[in-house]
């Protein structure tokens, strides 16, 4: 599940995180790597600048195209320090404005420290770093600190590999989402058939899973199934019309597409002849859900949605 979302999240920003249109990314090492236009190295004891072209995408580079906000202090051009410590530091300094930036916006990100956003040798710097200035001179005992993670290579990629998934899908939900339109959704359910049915709350505080935003297309997608379920699948040839549902996630409530299917029906109903009334309208194994999932993929492509969507 986790590498789906990974897969996911990496083809969205790859196609639309970026001014410049495409920018392929790999979640974490691009992202790592690619922190600063200017990199300052040493060679044979000489000091040169490697550039990295100045067409190359950093993240800030994302940040301001989704937001329209430039981080405080930090520009995506700046140069890093020569010395291998200071640029480290340096670097978990711009992490950590990173994750208060995102946070200030309504980010959620606790569990996310800003050395697991770090290269694995800085991440090492870090935490001799930190190891060292918590050292007793007298006693030589290591004093214990419950925010110094020391973890291992292999661990370490999976927690960096995560920190950067999660920043991405908290950047997606704090800077994309806001801009689903929510003036119509008072006549969302203003359907004669649709008045009985439980509603999505808007209210900020009435969830503490989904976003104001999220629950606006939970609405939106219990409006159309709710509106088209009978239409897509009257003449249906594996089943009859599906029940009613109350849609109130995006994963379990998904995954036999039927819903989604409900969608793409709304604005594109000659696909139902061509593609949905072959769907099963009351799966229950894996292989009626795969059919169900691989006729909605090919109803997609048939329309040619710009999405990397794969079963």
């Amino acid at each position: 599940f986790f590498q789906k979302t990974v897969t996911a999240v990496k083809n969205w920003f790859t196609l639309f995180g970026w001014p410049k249109g495409q920018n392929p990314i790999s979640i974490p090492h691009s992202l790592r790597r690619d922190v600063c236009k200017v990199h300052i190295t040493s060679a044979q004891g000489k000091i040169f600048k490697e550039n990295l072209g100045k067409d190359t995408e950093t993240v800030y580079d994302m940040l301001f195209h989704l937001s329209g906000q430039l981080l405080p202090g930090i520009a995506s051009s700046q140069p890093l320090p020569l010395d291998p410590v200071e640029r480290m530091l340096q670097l978990h300094w711009q992490h950590s404005t990173l994750l208060a930036f995102l946070k200030s916006q309504g980010a959620y990100l606790p569990h996310v420290v800003p050395e697991f956003l770090l290269e694995p040798d800085d991440y090492k710097k870090w935490i001799q770093v930190q190891t060292l200035q918590k050292v007793d001179v007298k006693t030589s005992d290591i004093l214990s600190d419950k925010h110094l993670f020391i973890l291992e290579d292999s661990v370490f990629e999976t927690m960096s590999k995560r920190a950067w998934t999660d920043v991405l899908l908290q950047v997606y939900k704090v800077f994309v989402l806001p801009h689903v339109s929510s003036h119509n959704i008072t006549d969302l359910f203003s359907l004669e058939s649709m008045q009985n049915m439980p509603r999505i709350k808007s209210e900020p505080l009435s969830s503490n899973i989904y976003s104001p935003y999220e629950r606006t297309i939970l609405t939106w997608l219990n409006k159309h199934y709710e509106k088209n379920r009978k239409t897509v699948w009257k003449d249906c040839q594996k089943g009859d019309v599906p029940p009613r549902r109350w849609i109130v996630n995006f994963d379990r409530d998904l995954l036999d597409g039927l819903v989604l299917a409900a969608q793409l029906a709304a604005y594109c109903p000659y696909l139902i002849a061509t593609h949905f009334v072959r769907m099963y309208t009351n799966p229950s194994t894996p292989e009626q859900f795969l059919h169900n999932c691989l006729i909605l993929v090919n109803a997609m492509h048939a329309v040619s949605l710009t999405i990397d969507i794969k079963v």
